[in-house]
C-alpha cells in the first residue's frame, strides 16, 4: 500500500444502478481502493460491473467476506481486493491463493499474528473506534513494521490523523464516507473531505 491515497472507499448499501457513478466521482477524488461489502444489494452484479469498468484506475474488492466461495466469485470478476470484519484462515489462504490482497479484520495481537501467518497483506484494526488511536499505537509496538495496519470503523475526516499518527498506514472508510441512498454530490464532498484531512 504505497500509493497516494492509502484508504479505502467502502460503499456499503451500494447498488447496481448506484455503483459506477459513485465509484467514478471517488476516483476523480483520488481514491485508489474501493470495497462494496457482500451484504450490499446485489453485489454479485456491483462489483463485476465496477471491475469491468474501473479495474485499470483502481483496486476493485469486496468487504465482509466470509467463506471460500464467495472469494471464488470474486476472483472469478476480477477482484483485486478482499476486506475481511474477521480473522479467517481458510478466506485469508485462499484469497492469497488467488492472488488477491487481503485486509483481515483483527483487533488483537493474537488475531493480527494469525491473519499474517495465514498469509494477510494487510491488517484491519476493526471496530477502531472502541479502541482508539492508544490501543492500536500499542498493538504496532509488537507487529512487523512492515505490515499496513488500516484503521476501520468511526474514522471521520477529524480524527483521521490521530489514527495516522498512531501509526496507521490508512483507514477504511464507511458511513462517514457514503450511507446507502445518498447523492454521488455528497458522496464527492465527503470523499474531498477525507482527501484534505489525509493531506493535513
Amino acid at each position: 500500500m504505497n500509493d497516494v491515497n492509502p484508504l479505502i472507499a467502502i460503499l456499503r448499501g451500494i447498488t447496481p444502478a448506484e455503483a459506477a457513478v459513485h465509484t467514478g466521482a471517488l476516483i476523480e477524488e483520488g481514491f485508489r481502493y474501493l470495497e462494496i461489502p457482500l451484504n450490499s444489494p446485489d453485489w454479485q452484479q456491483s462489483i463485476p460491473q465496477i471491475v469491468s469498468q474501473f479495474g485499470d484506475n483502481a483496486a476493485i474488492g469486496g468487504g465482509t467476506v466470509l467463506n471460500v466461495d464467495q472469494v471464488d466469485f470474486l476472483a472469478r470478476a476480477g477482484a483485486k481486493l478482499v476486506v475481511t470484519p474477521n480473522t479467517n484462515p481458510l478466506v485469508i489462504r485462499r484469497a492469497v491463493k488467488q492472488g488477491m490482497q487481503v485486509c483481515a479484520g483483527c483487533a488483537t495481537a493474537t488475531e493480527a499474528f494469525t491473519a499474517l501467518e495465514a498469509g494477510a497483506q494487510w491488517l484491519k484494526i476493526f471496530p477502531a473506534a472502541a479502541f482508539g488511536p492508544a490501543y492500536i499505537a500499542a498493538l504496532k509496538a509488537v507487529l512487523p513494521a512492515e505490515v499496513p495496519v488500516l484503521a476501520v470503523g468511526g474514522v471521520t475526516p477529524e480524527n483521521l490523523r490521530d489514527y495516522l499518527r498512531a501509526g496507521c498506514t490508512g483507514a477504511g472508510l464507511g458511513s462517514d464516507l457514503y450511507r446507502a441512498g445518498q447523492s454521488v454530490e455528497i458522496t464527492r464532498q465527503q470523499g474531498q473531505r477525507f482527501m484534505a484531512a489525509l493531506a493535513g
